[in-house]
């Protein structure tokens, strides 16, 4: 096995953390290193053509990193997203990921996703990036996940998007200004505002 190959692939995985087989061969290294790598313990294969160094630090969005590594334009949103904010106890089995409309529905065995679809410009707005293992992590932000889960709340539960209400307010994780303002935004807010009026009435 060509050692500078191996150099190189393990210099990007550190760099890049959650890294693509693509990313590897655009830097020189050819799939057979990479195939030996994963066969010798060096490198671990998350998913068909995703890979990572072993000791990686995997905290608990390591599944979104996964998710985001492997559909880049997708958006964690709605039970996910409240998880990544601490607005909610649910732990979901899979991920939820929004993709654009039209968009063709990713295969991915692992890790599990729910995916909903959502109009380009909703695509855009109220979006936050964050960097989890050296991934670009986009999730929607307390306020627009707060309003997503009451547009979805037949797929997610009225229940959880009451809770992720709750917790926001109490939280101070988003405003009730906010919350209203993204509410109208996903033109939701006829529904959501009787839920609303009622928590800040009872403090």
């Amino acid at each position: 096995m060509p050692a500078s190959q191996t150099d190189q692939a393990l210099k990007v995985l550190k760099a890049r953390g959650i890294t693509r087989l693509g990313e590897l061969m655009a830097a020189g290294v050819g799939q057979e290193t990479v195939s030996r790598l994963v066969r010798s313990g060096q490198v671990t294969r998350l998913a068909r053509g995703i890979y990572q160094l072993p000791d990686s630090d995997i905290g608990g969005a390591h599944g979104f990193a996964e998710a985001c590594k492997l559909v880049p334009k997708g958006v964690i949103c709605l039970v996910s997203a409240l998880q990544f904010h601490e607005l909610t106890v649910q732990l979901p089995r899979a991920i939820w990921m929004a993709i654009e409309t039209g968009a063709r529905t990713p295969r991915h065995s692992y890790p599990p996703m729910n995916f909903v679809r959502f109009a380009p410009d909703t695509m855009s707005r109220g979006i936050e990036k964050h960097k989890i293992e050296g991934v670009t992590v986009r999730v929607t932000n307390p306020a627009t996940t707060i309003a997503d889960c009451f547009r979805f709340r037949r797929k997610v539960g009225l229940d959880v998007a009451l809770e992720g209400l709750r917790e926001a307010l109490k939280h101070r994780k988003a405003s009730a200004d906010a919350i209203m303002k993204a509410a109208q935004r996903r033109r939701i807010w006829t529904k959501l505002r009787p839920y609303l009026e009622a928590m800040l009435d009872h403090g």
